[in-house]
């Protein structure tokens, strides 16, 4: 008897092992290239991570040490962590530094492994880092650093860091771009947004730790009000759904990252309207 080849025999494959919506580790890790670049773009989220009762570290891969008219890159460098370091604390949060060059970032042996000692130090179960398309080079080849760090830091032969318990591929995502864009001025779509309407101050404040930085943007980059740049676009993006201000992400959901989207478990957006509900469902469509 000829065989029936129209319907080729279902396969039967175990099912992928599913993990909670919330890890029992709780550290989240803002993985960026400078050290105000959490405050500007996830400042509100890390605020709400730590209210809930997360450990909450911000790395800079640079030193920051380009961000200076006047002092030289050692000084620069040091009193761009001490600002760092204030911003962090004002939160209860941990500051580190990379200390590679600002401006001059590479993605290299070195400084992978550099980004995956650091997170085998910290074992984060959570991470935000940079846009790989975005305006600074800087911030793209942090994110991929941060892309490859987090795939592999909890192998047990990616570093001689020893591996701490509950260590695993972490849930990742990928800042706002500068404006909402990427590196060729195209709008972002976002996956999910986080409501810091309530943090909106604090986060204001942990950016005005970074004193240094209001002459350096209103020179090299032509900002001239830091502050109101980013309560202006947290206010925008606010307005997206809603709210009175919120930060927007692109969460990674590539082979072997966790696929459901934690902040939108953690930080339900309460919606003020039927409208509202309607076009945050059209954003994430």
């Amino acid at each position: 008897m000829t065989p029936d080849r129209s319907h080729p025999p279902t396969v039967s494959r175990p099912a992928m092992p599913t993990r909670p919506s919330v890890p029992d580790r709780k550290v989240a890790l803002a993985f960026m290239a400078h050290p105000d670049d959490a405050e500007i773009s996830c400042g509100g989220t890390l605020i709400r991570l730590q209210e809930s009762g997360w450990e909450v570290h911000i790395v800079s891969v640079t030193a920051g040490d380009c961000g200076s008219m006047n002092d030289g890159p050692d000084e620069t460098a040091r009193i761009r962590f001490a600002e760092g370091t204030n911003a962090a604390e004002l939160i209860g949060a941990t500051f580190h530094t990379l200390n590679e060059p600002d401006g001059r970032l590479v993605y290299d042996r070195q400084s992978l492994q550099k980004s995956i000692d650091i997170f085998r130090r910290i074992a984060p179960t959570l991470v935000i880092t940079m846009p790989m398309s975005d305006y600074h080079a800087d911030h793209e080849i942090t994110g991929q650093l941060g892309r490859a760090a987090s795939f592999v830091y909890a192998a047990p032969n990616a570093s001689s860091e020893p591996v701490i318990e509950g260590s695993q591929v972490p849930y990742l995502y990928y800042t706002d771009g500068h404006d909402g864009q990427d590196r060729m001025g195209h709008a972002i779509t976002p996956t999910t947004f986080v409501d810091i309407s309530e943090q909106l101050e604090t986060k204001t404040r942990m950016l005005a730790c970074h004193k240094s930085q209001l002459e350096w943007l209103r020179s090299h980059n032509g900002i001239d009000e830091y502050l109101t740049a980013m309560r202006e676009h947290s206010q925008a993006r606010g307005t997206d759904i809603g709210t009175r201000a919120a930060e927007a992400f692109v969460q990674h959901r590539g082979h072997g990252h966790p696929g459901d989207d934690v902040l939108s478990a953690l930080f339900p957006i309460q919606h003020s309207s039927h409208s509202t509900n309607s076009a945050l469902q059209a954003t994430h469509s």
